[in-house]
């Protein structure tokens, strides 16, 4: 993807480089290092979000193909260089979206500037939450991290930080991240940056905060923490709160997650999902799997469930949910594809097995009686596309709507298992054509009754 960049003035006279790519809805995107020029050479993550939406990116103020020339690095100059692109582009209303990768920096300017100018704001989101900077430079490893950047050792700080958000399965990303930043700022220029950065601070302005706002988390994050995130959300009106599950702040088992979450706040639907555009779908060839049926349950609110009852009871209830779903896979012929943090997918070879499944998943979620434990299970079939242990395609993202459809204790299934599991003891109600994000035409759906009359 080779961007076209240009350049806009801010109101304080500082050029700002940006670019953007795709169609749709306008999503700006602050992100806490940049170079726009070697991001769309280098970065797949870029076509990805530019095949759903109209990605818009620029580079700071001090970095990248922006200015470099300048001294003022403060909450409310980085939010000229925002309104600064918006204002270029004509943009009436659009997306805001700033993530702490691998620096808290984004988050207070894309709320400062929310603040400002609500009307232009149609979504706030951010990954990563942290309000006062202070707060993020005070945690233990982020001043071990830092230490190396107080000694001049520009290389070594750059790649270890990236390493620690990303974590060894994404070591090549880490070089390479480390590599762009290096790019991006020189070590002189980082450290005038970071020296007013670590003065941001954002907390006063977080009730004014009016638009619509989503706070997502990835649970593993060393740094910034959950407790920021929820410290952030509580205190923005109305703002919600993600988490999602990963072992550190990026990963590969966060991204369908993160595109999700965007989808169903964003809600301009019509886009492709999150299976058809990750990486690893589109690089490697892909192979039909056959016949199969695919079978997702999810806990009945699980974000709730963690706000009211704090992680560590929350995650008794998720160890809960496993137990029984992996035993009634055993005992089913089912399979375990993944753990999609809130729930589980897995697979069989027949429809009537994956229904017999539900079944007993709903019986002995029922007699276990937790009343936190509720779970909602939906079912299609059809031929998904295999790839390095996972499935993919239209069947399973229908499987994943259907789930999503149900109400907690309910089995939802696609007209398809219905048919295949006919005459095998089953009763279904018809639930009649059902609207579901993604899919332009309505779907049938049934319920499956499993409750023993009587």
């Amino acid at each position: 993807m080779e961007p076209r960049i240009q350049y806009a003035k801010t109101s304080d006279g500082v050029s700002i480089a940006y670019c953007e790519a795709g169609e749709g809805t306008p999503f700006i995107e602050v992100l806490g290092l940049s170079n726009i020029e070697l991001e769309f050479r280098d970065w797949e993550w870029h076509r990805i979000m530019a095949a759903r939406r109209r990605l818009i990116r620029f580079d700071w103020r001090g970095s990248g193909l922006s200015q470099r020339d300048v001294a003022d690095f403060s909450v409310e100059a980085l939010a000229l260089d925002i309104g600064a692109v918006a204002d270029a582009l004509g943009l009436q209303t659009f997306v805001l979206y700033g993530e702490t990768w691998p620096v808290p920096t984004p988050v207070p300017a894309v709320i400062s500037y929310a603040v400002q100018h609500p009307e232009r704001v149609s979504h706030l989101i951010v990954l990563g939450g942290c309000a006062r900077a202070a707060e993020f430079y005070e945690i233990p490893r982020v001043k071990t991290l830092f230490a190396m950047l107080d000694q001049g050792d520009w290389e070594l700080f750059t790649d270890t930080l990236m390493l620690v958000q990303v974590g060894w399965e994404l070591a090549d990303s880490a070089q390479r991240m480390g590599e762009l930043w290096r790019a991006s700022q020189t070590l002189e220029q980082a450290r005038a940056f970071f020296r007013a950065a670590r003065q941001h601070d954002v907390a006063d302005l977080l009730p004014r905060v009016g638009v619509p706002t989503l706070v997502l988390h990835p649970r593993g994050a060393q740094f910034p923490t959950l407790e920021m995130a929820q410290k952030l959300a509580a205190s923005i009106p109305g703002a919600r709160l993600k988490v999602l599950e990963s072992p550190t702040f990026w990963s590969n088992e966060l991204e369908p997650q993160f595109l999700d979450a965007l989808d169903e706040f964003i809600g301009d639907g019509g886009r492709p999902t999150a299976a058809d555009v990750l990486p690893h779908v589109q690089r490697i060839a892909q192979k039909p799997a056959g016949l199969a049926t695919i079978l997702f349950t999810d806990l009945v609110s699980s974000t709730a469930l963690t706000q009211r009852l704090g992680d560590a009871k929350a995650q008794g209830v998720v160890r809960s949910h496993n137990a029984i779903v992996r035993e009634a896979l055993k005992a089913h012929g089912g399979t375990e594809i993944k753990h999609t943090g809130d729930g589980i997918m897995a697979s069989f070879p027949s429809a009537s097995g994956a229904l017999e499944c539900a079944v007993a998943i709903q019986r002995a979620v029922e007699a276990r009686g937790e009343t936190n434990l509720a779970v909602h299970v939906g079912v299609n079939a059809g031929e998904p596309v295999a790839e390095e242990q996972d499935l993919f395609g239209t069947a399973v993202q229908l499987a994943r709507r259907i789930c999503d459809r149900a109400e907690g204790g309910e089995i939802l299934v696609s007209d398809v298992v219905r048919q295949l599991a006919a005459g095998k003891g089953f009763l279904f109600a018809d639930r009649g054509e059902v609207a579901l994000r993604g899919f332009e035409d309505p779907v049938r759906l049934y319920e499956v009754r499993w409750r023993e009359e009587g």
